[in-house]
C-alpha cells in the first residue's frame, strides 16, 4: 500500500473567504461541491487543502484526508487491528471510495481512493 497524498480538512463556514486566501498563497481550486472546496498547488498537485462546512454524506467532519492506492486493503487492515471505523467503506457520487477511521488521539481520518 502507498499513500498518494495527505491533506488537512479545515472546517469553516467561510469557504469562499478561505478559497480566496489560499489562492493568494498560490493555490488553485481543483474541486468545489458547494460544501467542500479543495485547492492545490499548480506546481505540486499533491499539496492540497480542503475547506468544508460539514461533510454532507457522513455523520462527522474529518480532520484530514489520506489518499491511498488501495482503500479496501487499508480498511481490512484497520478493522483487523481493531480501529474504530466511524463511517463505513462506501463509494461516493463524486468518484471516490472512502471510509472514516478514528486515530489514537480521537481525530477522524478520511481514507480514500479515487475510482
Amino acid at each position: 500500500m502507498s499513500v498518494r497524498r495527505v491533506m488537512p480538512v479545515l472546517q469553516s463556514d467561510a469557504t469562499e473567504e478561505n478559497s480566496e486566501f489560499y489562492e493568494i498563497l498560490g493555490m488553485e481550486e481543483v474541486m468545489n461541491l458547494g460544501w467542500i472546496t479543495t485547492l492545490a498547488s499548480p506546481s505540486t498537485p499533491a499539496a492540497q487543502v480542503s475547506v468544508m462546512t460539514a461533510d454532507r454524506t457522513a455523520p462527522v467532519t474529518p480532520h484530514m484526508s489520506v489518499e491511498v492506492d488501495d482503500v479496501d486493503a487499508v480498511h481490512a487492515l484497520l478493522r483487523e487491528r481493531g480501529a474504530e471505523i466511524v463511517h463505513p467503506l462506501q463509494d461516493e457520487e463524486w468518484g471516490v471510495r472512502r471510509f472514516f477511521v478514528r486515530d489514537p488521539d480521537g481525530r477522524v481520518i478520511n481514507v480514500l481512493s479515487h475510482r
